[in-house]
């Protein structure tokens, strides 16, 4: 293996940065966190998860779509104490599944999560997110806003076009240059508020970003309920990515270090992240992008990246800039992006090559679909709730295990 120079190594994490950027502050601007702790506790928690991995696992750690839509009602409707008890308890729910992989083996734990359960419950995930990407355009009652709808395009159709590039650099960047180009775009529009950038400082975080750093954790029943649970669905998303990133490196990643000790790593970070106000943490598949075109497996280099997550996150003018991004581009972004969850939920299915032919596997996706589309809430007692997505994946894994094989 040829040894990396210093600078060599420095200029390949910039472009770890670049890769994860987009979809790592997109989370925050969709959920209503704050993208400057995003940036922070993905750096942070990337070095953790290299900690808990012995320093040789190349991934980088981002913010997780999969918490998207529970993460932002909870915010809306009972605040950032709540969200970080929440996300601390998704964070904790990684570890014990962790310990519950060293203890039984990953086969047995992923039994309870096998492709048909997994499949459907991702695109609901998708699917319940739409809604929120066209009103973010400015779509509502049958009508779109002209200004809105026309930013949303520019970013769709450049996300499209620099995604059937071949061989481009351009095409591990395509959400970085869209929302650029949408930014661009929106200020003759006069949709770009400028007074941010010339308030904040150039070093520090802004009074927003030092609430939610400075807010204490909330105990809800209801909150912990609505994010914790997701989870045990990222699980396999987890599993997945490692599986991927060891075949990418060429090495076995779940005999050394082991799959408990990467989802340790998940969890340590994402428990960080819920103590600072970040989203939870998930391995990024972008990076192991990265990784394959360049053929540079050196971990060090994604450590490298982290610390510019870090440094950028404590650049007040850059934060001011994020905060400024107006919400049509970002509803563009999410036009592609949440349909892609869904489409990911399908794909898992093909992979899988199940057959619809048998009812057992259509009562299991059938009852998915409605009841995790359909339900918003439910109150299971006094003020404690479980989303439709909690109710629609618990439903799955119970039905995958008494339902008969045969039918």
């Amino acid at each position: 293996m040829t040894t990396l120079g210093t600078k060599t190594k420095y200029i390949l994490g910039l472009q770890h940065v670049l890769a994860m950027f987009g979809a790592t502050v997109l989370v925050p601007f969709l959920t209503g966190l704050n993208p400057s702790i995003a940036l922070l506790t993905a750096g942070a928690g990337t070095l953790l998860f290299h900690y808990c991995t012995k320093k040789i696992v190349p991934v980088f750690l981002g913010s997780s779509f999969a918490f998207i839509g529970a993460i932002s009602l909870v915010l809306k409707e009972e605040g950032i104490g709540v969200v970080k008890a929440g996300v601390i308890g998704a964070g904790l729910v990684y570890i014990a599944m962790a310990y519950i992989i060293k203890t039984y083996g990953v086969e047995r734990v992923s039994s309870f999560f096998p492709a048909i359960v997994t499949g459907p419950t991702i695109m609901v995930i998708g699917l319940r997110l739409s809604p929120v990407a066209l009103g973010m355009i400015g779509y509502s009652n049958g009508h779109f806003d002209i200004k809105g709808l026309i930013i949303a395009l520019i970013v769709v159709t450049s996300m499209i076009a620099i995604s059937v590039l071949e061989k481009s650099f351009f095409r591990l960047v395509p959400i970085l240059i869209s929302v650029t180009l949408g930014y661009l775009a929106s200020i003759p529009a006069g949709l770009v508020n400028f007074e941010p950038i010339k308030n904040a400082g150039w070093i520090g975080f802004s009074p927003e970003a030092l609430h939610d750093l400075t807010a204490i954790p909330e105990f809800s029943v209801t909150g912990l309920l609505a994010i914790a649970p997701i989870a045990m669905v990222v699980f396999i998303e987890h599993i997945g990515d490692i599986t991927t990133n060891g075949a990418v490196v060429g090495k076995d990643f779940f005999k050394e270090p082991g799959i408990h000790r990467t989802m340790l790593g998940d969890g340590v970070a994402t428990l960080f992240a819920g103590f600072l106000g970040g989203p939870a943490n998930t391995t990024y598949g972008e990076n192991t992008g990265v990784l394959a075109v360049t053929k540079v497996y050196d971990p060090s280099v994604l450590r490298i990246a982290a610390g510019y997550a870090i440094v950028l996150s404590f650049i007040g003018k850059f934060g001011a800039i994020l905060q400024t991004i107006p919400t049509p581009v970002m509803g563009g972004v999410s036009l592609i992006l949440f349909g892609m969850i869904a489409s990911v939920g399908v794909r898992t299915l093909i992979e899988a090559d199940l057959d619809f032919g048998h009812s057992r596997n259509l009562i299991i996706a059938s009852l998915i679909f409605v009841l995790g589309i359909a339900i918003d809430n439910v109150v299971v007692w006094k003020t404690v709730s479980l989303s439709g997505l909690a109710i629609a994946a618990f439903t799955g894994v119970l039905l995958n295990k008494i339902l008969p094989k045969n039918i």
